[in-house]
C-alpha cells in the first residue's frame, strides 16, 4: 500500500493514503505502517526520530483514506501541530451513512469518552471531551440497485460531507452511530448484523478525508488541497438507485 504524493515542497508533504495503511508504528501493529515508509522512501530531518513520529502531525484510522500533511523540519511540524490546536485547520470529510440524515445540514456537539466496556471504543458519554461537527447531505439514496444486497432494515442512505471542528479519536464514527446514522461498512459502530450485511457491497467504512485547508508554514498563505473519492468508493455509489 503505497501514500500517494499529491504535493511536496521544502517544508512539507502532503499525501493521499490509502485504506487498510495503518499511521502510527506501535508493538501492537506487525504490518508496514506510514511511519515506516516515510523512514524507507525519504532522508528527512525527521525521518529517523521517533519522538517526533516521521513529521506525521495528525492522523486517519487504518481503513480511512484521504489528505495527510508530513512536516519536514521540527519548524513546520511545530507550526502545524499550533494550527491543529487552535482549530484554523479545516478538514472535509465525505461519509456514506446508513438512513436519511436529517435535517440536511447542521452542526452537532457531544462528548466522547473511550469506552468502558471496550477500550479500543469510544461512545458519546456525559463528562467525555466535548466534540464538534458540522455537515452537509450531498446526497440521498433510496435503496440498493440489487435487491439481494437490500436487507429489509435499510431506510436509504446518506452521502454526507462532515467538518470537524475538533480531532477527537473516531470522532465521526461515534457521533454518526449516536445519531442513528452509522457509516457504511464500519464494522466497529454499525452493529454485527449490519455489518455483516454491509460487507456485501462494501468492503470497508466509508470515510474518506477529501480536503484540507491550512495557512502554508513558509509563508503564511491559505493553502487547499484534495483528494479524488477512490475507486473502491465510487464503485459503491454505483450499487446505489
Amino acid at each position: 500500500m503505497t501514500p500517494k504524493i499529491i504535493h511536496q515542497d521544502a517544508s512539507l508533504l502532503v499525501i493521499n493514503k490509502p485504506a487498510g495503511l495503518v499511521v502510527n508504528t506501535a508493538d501492537s501493529v506487525k504490518e508496514p505502517t506510514l511511519q515506516d515508509w516515510i523512514d524507507d522512501n525519504y532522508d528527512y530531518q525527521l525521518a529517523h526520530d521517533r519522538g517526533h513520529r516521521n513529521g506525521i502531525v495528525h492522523r486517519l484510522d487504518k481503513e480511512t483514506s484521504g489528505i495527510m500533511i508530513l512536516a519536514k523540519t521540527p519548524e513546520v511540524q511545530n507550526a502545524l501541530q499550533s494550527q491543529f490546536k487552535n482549530r484554523t485547520i479545516t478538514k472535509t470529510y465525505i461519509a456514506l451513512v446508513h438512513g436519511r440524515l436529517k435535517p440536511a445540514s447542521g452542526a452537532i456537539s457531544l462528548p466522547l469518552a473511550r469506552s468502558h466496556s471496550d477500550r479500543q471504543s469510544f461512545s458519546v458519554t456525559i463528562g467525555g471531551k466535548m466534540t464538534k461537527t458540522s455537515y452537509q447531505v450531498d446526497k440521498y439514496y433510496l435503496k440498493l440497485q440489487d435487491p439481494k444486497l437490500h436487507a429489509k432494515s435499510y431506510q436509504g442512505f446518506s452521502l454526507v460531507s462532515l467538518k470537524p471542528k475538533t480531532g477527537r479519536t473516531h470522532q465521526l464514527r461515534v457521533v454518526l452511530k449516536h445519531l442513528g446514522h452509522p457509516i457504511v461498512g464500519d464494522g466497529k459502530y454499525t452493529g454485527k448484523k449490519r455489518s455483516r450485511a454491509d460487507k456485501l457491497w462494501c468492503q470497508r467504512q466509508f470515510l474518506h478525508a477529501a480536503a484540507i485547508n491550512f495557512a502554508h508554514p513558509a509563508n503564511n498563505q491559505s493553502s487547499i488541497y484534495q483528494a479524488p473519492l477512490p475507486l473502491d468508493l465510487t464503485s459503491v455509489l454505483k450499487l446505489l438507485s
